[in-house]
């Protein structure tokens, strides 16, 4: 199913989209396609290339990890069925970030999820100029045969609940460790506000990897006592980002290989 865009109210605005895909081996080898009717291929192999057609996104740390983003020319809501990888780093047989497309990205696991948020200039990753985006998640029926991939405290874990919020100039994605709180911690239901609301954490410059709490629901009302639901009134202010430590600096991300330095440091967002 390809449900409709909806008006934007918040700095995006897509429906869901995205295929829950098949349960793999997260160690791989994956299937050449895992839905039918898919864009790409889940056996991307290890030959980064411009024009490949890679679903399969991997996320291993703060300086390799991959990203959603159209094939070709487009705004996020007319390609979100065909979404393709881009990465950080070269090996994933995907489509290589630009270097200078991020400009500023904080990752951060904590008890039930990895958090990656940050700004770019994401027209280097096909996305038109202007485009507020929208929202991506694995909960439509189009069949896309997306995989994603997580290493968690050192194991390569699939991510079955996940959502990743992407526009011209913003992005953020968190993918939910498996378990009986993982929907809650990555819902799919408040396509219509954004990053800041869903995805609290460090937007500003730098390039961080840190340790963090989870972030409180936002998603109730009346004290606490009912579940607000999107286009409701009033909208519940979004929750502030927990405090984080053990951080690490990135030097750099894309383009080829990224680099860390161990520098730490405590940090209240």
């Amino acid at each position: 199913m390809h449900a409709a865009l909806v008006s934007l109210v918040a700095l995006f605005g897509a429906s869901q989209v995205l295929a829950f895909g098949t349960t793999v081996n997260p160690n791989g080898p994956f299937p050449n396609k895992s839905e039918d009717g898919q864009y790409g291929t889940n056996n991307c192999g290890t030959k980064d290339s411009k024009s490949a057609k890679c679903q399969t996104l991997i996320a291993n740390s703060a300086s390799d990890f991959c990203l959603w983003a159209p094939p070709s020319k487009a705004t996020v809501g007319d390609d979100e069925r065909v979404m393709v990888s881009y990465c950080t780093q070269t090996g994933h047989g995907s489509r290589l970030i630009p270097k200078g497309a991020i400009t500023s990205s904080h990752f951060v696991q904590t008890p039930h999820y990895l958090q990656i948020t940050g700004y770019g200039d994401f027209t280097k990753m096909n996305i038109i100029s202007g485009d507020e985006g929208g929202e991506l998640d694995p909960h439509g029926a189009d069949g896309n045969g997306a995989i994603v991939i997580a290493t968690v405290n050192g194991k390569k874990t699939q991510i079955t609940e996940w959502t990743q919020f992407i526009s011209y100039n913003q992005f953020c994605i968190r993918m939910c460790i498996p378990g009986p709180d993982a929907a809650r911690y990555c819902e799919h239901i408040y396509d219509t506000l954004g990053c800041f609301w869903n995805l609290p954490g460090e937007y500003g410059s730098g390039f961080t990897s840190c340790k963090g709490k989870d972030v409180a629901m936002p998603n109730l009302k009346n004290g606490g006592t009912s579940t607000f639901y999107q286009g409701q009134k009033p909208t519940p202010s979004a929750q502030k980002a927990p405090a984080s430590s053990s951080c690490t600096n990135i030097s750099s991300l894309g383009g080829k290989a990224s680099t860390s330095k161990a520098k730490k440091s405590t940090r209240n967002y």
